[in-house]
């Protein structure tokens, strides 16, 4: 047990340095978007062009095929079967991409119409426009969808190292795609970045992958059949992620869809609040459930369900600890953050305000998404489906309504709003799901939650109000924005550990250890 919690530390350090990487190039193509094309509608039509594509990508279940494709790979390496999970990945790869490939193929063809009906708040100019820009990121699709599976080909070996750089040169592409647009016309127009994101997925999403598949030991097996039972297997486990979409899944693409019935700009400052606040979602939640995965679908593959449940807990105290914590910092901090990252060139203060506005309701939920991404991986590991996909699928059902009432009443921060509410009721539904038949597993997370939430609490006040000695009613000052951000953040972890330690978190108490233990992990596991 104590090795793979050490295994698991290891992973989760490789995939959380990764994810650091990877957000802060996202931070960087975000502020090249902020200086270059600012918070206005030509912004708007560059976030709408990704909606049909992103669309497609979750259609075929591409945000889950290494949550669905793992615990294969995973059953056939528990069986010490090497060749068979190399059979099992030819069969499920060339059924998976072709059907990819089809389907982008005909969105291609009727993406113009489609595109109206989604959108009828726009004017014929930006219709043309989202169309012309769709049909360039619409092949985008098929290198994410055949990288994840690629991906998951490394993860069930426990392989991180590669798989992380997928968004790193994804993001750097689409810097670069920005910088080439800026040097090749005037007015900058968002085809470079659009461009970009093209390239990035088949170089960092699709090409660098199979590069990290094959030196694991992946090989393309001749002969193998169509109806090979890898492939019932997976769609038994993907058509319920396919015919249901989480509301987690969907929350970008309501911010796209709902945020056309807010002013121009709007889709534009929802989605550069979003992205900050993405960045601790990320270090945090997306750390913990990638990590955690392969271990729990080892567990549950050798059928050590006691084990995977005990994982899982321990798992998400964590993440609702550093979840909470990293919402404490977002709302202490983030204003001076917006300014900082955004407010340059074409962004100027009141975009700064606005977005910074919305960013501090999305930091509500940050705790909530690292505990789903946990708890819905656990019900993965074990194939069991349908309960994420039902609860999650509700609550997306019931963001429609909560979105379109709220975004009439309060504009784009009524969508926030939206969002935060939905991603909260689906957390709490599907981990008291989760947690029946437990009789210590909720009271420990609650135990854990009343503690973060009173550290955060305090950390947040104590940080926002230093924070608050640094602003001044004068022009923009990066000196002013950075002794805000550094010195408030400092302020946020200090009386966060401090109040922690007070009252007696368990899991301030297991980071102490691992720290002194130097979290070291001398399995090859981690890359």
């Amino acid at each position: 047990m104590k090795d793979r919690a050490m295994g698991m530390g290891a992973a989760a350090l490789v995939v959380s340095g990764g994810v650091l990487v990877s957000r802060v190039l996202g931070l960087g193509r975000e502020t090249m978007l902020a200086a270059l094309i600012g918070v206005n509608a030509v912004g708007d039509v560059y976030r709408a062009a990704f909606l049909v594509p992103d669309l497609l990508n979750y259609l075929l279940a591409g945000g889950y095929l290494t949550i669905t494709f793992v615990p294969i790979l995973a059953a056939r390496l528990a069986a010490d079967d090497p060749e068979g999970g190399n059979r099992a990945f030819v069969a499920v790869f060339r059924v998976v991409t072709g059907l990819t490939v089809l389907l982008t193929a005909v969105l291609m063809v009727w993406a113009a119409p489609l595109i109206e009906l989604i959108y009828p708040e726009l004017s014929p100019d930006q219709l043309g426009e989202v169309t012309r820009l769709t049909l360039i990121a619409l092949p985008a699709q098929v290198f994410f969808v055949g990288g994840s599976l690629l991906m998951a080909y490394q993860y069930a070996h426990r392989r991180f190292l590669v798989p992380v750089a997928a968004p790193i040169v994804y993001n750097l592409s689409i810097i670069l795609g920005g910088m080439t647009g800026e040097i090749l016309v005037d007015p900058v127009p968002a085809d470079g970045f659009v461009w970009g994101a093209l390239v990035g997925a088949a170089l960092g999403n699709f090409g660098i992958q199979w590069f990290g598949a094959r030196r694991v030991g992946l090989r393309l097996v001749r002969g193998v059949e169509w109806k090979h039972r890898a492939v019932r297997t997976y769609l038994a486990l993907a058509v319920p992620l396919m015919v249901g979409q989480s509301v987690a899944v969907l929350d970008e693409q309501f911010v796209r869809f709902f945020g056309q019935l807010t002013p121009d700009g709007g889709i534009s400052a929802l989605s550069f609040a979003r992205v900050l606040n993405m960045v601790p979602v990320g270090m945090v939640a997306q750390a913990a459930g990638v990590a955690a995965f392969p271990f729990l679908a080892s567990l549950a593959a050798s059928g050590r369900r006691s084990e995977l449940v005990e994982t899982t807990l321990r798992t998400a105290r964590m993440t609702l600890f550093l979840g909470t914590g990293a919402a404490a910092a977002v709302l202490a901090v983030g204003a001076p953050g917006v300014r900082l990252v955004f407010q340059w060139g074409a962004f100027g203060s009141a975009d700064s305000a606005a977005v910074a506005q919305l960013l501090a309701i999305y930091a509500l939920a940050i705790p909530a998404w690292g505990v789903h991404q946990v708890v819905s991986r656990s019900f993965y590991a074990e194939r069991r489906m349908w309960p994420p996909v039902v609860v999650g699928t509700l609550a997306a059902a019931a963001a429609v309504p909560l979105s379109l009432g709220l975004v009439s009443l309060r504009g784009a921060r009524g969508l926030v709003w939206a969002s935060v509410i939905s991603v909260g009721v689906y957390t709490v539904a599907l981990t008291l799901i989760w947690l029946r038949g437990q009789d210590t597993g909720g009271r420990s997370l609650a135990l854990g939650l009343a503690r973060s939430l009173v550290a955060g609490a305090a950390a947040s006040a104590a940080g926002w109000m230093v924070a608050g000695w640094f602003s001044r009613d004068r022009a923009w000052d990066v000196t002013e924005a950075v002794g805000a951000f550094v010195v408030g953040g400092l302020v946020v972890a200090v009386v966060f550990w401090a109040v922690a330690r007070l009252l007696g978190s368990r899991e301030l108490q297991a980071l102490w250890e691992a720290r002194r233990q130097g979290g070291a992990d001398n399995s090859p596991g981690t890359d």
